[in-house]
């Protein structure tokens, strides 16, 4: 691997006091860089590797020297407000750090090894009541594995609680080095279908399925988290073959969480210039949800806990 001196990591966010990643209070390090390209991704900030640059509208003030501050001349003013020109930014934060309002933020830091995994460290001291600890998310950690596995070798070290959590299409050799400083792995299964999980993720699924016979032969406990979009995985036979291969696959699954399609992140890609797929596509409701995770428990097994969360549409009372 790489010395510990020269090892650093692009990050999109560091978010703390988070009950969405694994057991416990957790700070979650979201990755830059991912493999996949699916159509309903809530963390779109994370899929390039590359710093990106947003605008909030309405934090400006109409100062306008940013544009000055841009080397490449990636930023103009126009009717619309501030835009970047994705082709010529470079990401190098210049226009971010004048900005007097904060209206310009940067998806996308650099971080040495060492004072990322002491800052965690120190948040991990917090939480070890809650039995919580550090999850690796993204993106795909692993996109970025000497970064990734140098950042979990350091924390597990320390006796800090780690958990990896990877979407699979990931290298083989760099999976098991992880797996060997991680407690957990939420591991994510969206269908199980090969040429629906191509169409929707532009893996094939022999990938994943190959990477969860590795994380079973490790000996590591697993969460599965299985995304509920509407018009891709949302549906019972889908998520019922999920079911039986997480039940067939792992024999140290604790958990199976379904998380319902969330559009809130719509701002997010408007901000980064990206079109949303399913921009217009409504929320789930909780009667939806319950039901298809009745579904889900029908097909798992003993041991395996189903839940689920996340957004639902509200439903009106029935006169």
């Amino acid at each position: 691997g790489m010395s510990m001196a020269e090892a650093s990591v692009t990050i999109a966010n560091v978010q703390r006091f988070s009950t969405e990643d694994g057991p416990g209070i957790r700070t979650t390090v979201f990755f830059k860089g991912c493999p996949m390209r699916c159509p309903w991704c809530h963390n779109p900030e994370t899929l390039e590797f590359k710093p990106e640059v947003v605008w909030h509208a309405g934090r400006c003030l109409g100062d306008r020297g940013c544009i000055e501050t841009c080397e490449t001349g990636a930023l103009a003013a126009t009717e619309a407000g501030i835009t970047v020109d994705r082709e010529r930014c470079r990401g190098c934060g210049a226009c971010v750090a004048y900005c007097p309002s904060e209206a310009l933020q940067i998806h996308g830091r650099s971080y040495a090894i060492d004072d990322l995994s002491d800052e965690l460290r120190r948040d991990a001291a917090f939480y070890e009541a809650s039995g919580g600890g550090v999850t690796l998310s993204g993106g795909e950690p692993l996109a970025q594995p000497e970064g990734a596995i140098a950042l979990l070798e350091h924390l597990h070290e320390a006796g800090t609680h780690t958990a990896l959590d990877t979407c699979g299409a990931v290298g083989a050799d760099a999976l098991r080095r992880a797996l060997d400083a991680a407690d957990l792995v939420l591991f994510d299964v969206k269908t199980v279908d090969a040429a629906k999980h191509k169409a929707y993720t532009g893996v094939p699924f022999e990938r994943v399925d190959a990477s969860a016979r590795i994380v079973e032969e490790a000996g590591v406990a697993v969460w599965v988290r299985t995304p509920v979009i509407p018009g891709y995985t949302a549906d019972e036979e889908n998520l019922q073959a999920v079911a039986r291969y997480v039940a067939e696959t792992f024999t140290r699954c604790e958990r199976h969480d379904l998380l319902a399609f969330s559009n809130l992140c719509r701002p997010k890609y408007e901000q980064l210039d990206r079109s949303f797929a399913l921009a217009d596509t409504p929320l789930l409701s909780a009667d939806e949800m319950g039901r298809l995770a009745d579904r889900v428990r029908g097909e798992s097994k003993p041991g395996i806990r189903v839940c689920w969360s996340g957004p639902t549409r509200i439903q009106e009372a029935v006169a």
